[in-house]
């Protein structure tokens, strides 16, 4: 079991009151993390998407599977069924791992680092873009081509952005200042 996992154990009653819930069933839980990355060069080079897709799985520690373009876009000579990325979802284990590493790891090891932004897309999922992939530690400088950014999406179960603020605040989640962000005020 993860660290983060049995912290979820630890802080499930302590979210029940805080969010004044009336079961316990009601706490938000994170139930997967989806790892993205599109590539506007796979649609010219299909060689270039191994690459990524090898890193990306040594990023989460889980088989990634490629994106197909769904539809065909002339003027970025894009045709549909295309590989144009690479995406893996993480769930139980490998997703707490992950969230573990992210939060403890890669996020801190960010240069003037001031913190992630508070912004929920309304639905209590958080989306989390990363501008360059090489703050993981598996990501070996002498074999990536290029540095590449990716979007990290966390769901979590709740419909309301507020309880999922105060999950992944309670995971230790390193948020800016929420009173100079947009977004959810914790």
């Amino acid at each position: 079991m993860s660290r983060l996992e049995e912290m979820y154990k630890n802080i499930k009653g302590e979210l029940q009151t805080e969010l004044s819930l009336a079961n316990i069933m009601q706490v938000p839980r994170i139930e997967k993390i989806v790892i993205n990355i599109g590539v506007k060069e796979a649609s010219r080079d299909s060689k270039v998407l191994d690459g990524i897709k090898k890193t990306i799985e040594l990023i989460a520690g889980q088989k990634a599977i490629k994106t197909a373009a769904r539809n065909s876009i002339a003027g970025f000579k894009l045709r549909e069924g295309v590989d144009i990325g690479v995406k893996v979802t993480l769930r139980r284990r490998a997703m707490y791992h992950f969230l573990d590493k992210l939060i403890n790891i890669a996020l801190p090891g960010v240069r003037d680092f001031q913190g992630v932004p508070t912004k929920f897309d309304g639905t209590g999922n958080y989306n989390l873009g990363i501008k360059d992939w090489m703050i993981f530690p598996e990501v070996d400088y002498d074999k990536v081509d290029s540095s590449r950014g990716l979007n990290i999406t966390i769901h979590t179960s709740s419909s309301d952005d507020k309880a999922a603020f105060a999950l992944l605040k309670k995971f230790k989640m390193p948020f800016r200042n929420s009173n100079s962000q947009g977004g959810v005020q914790g």
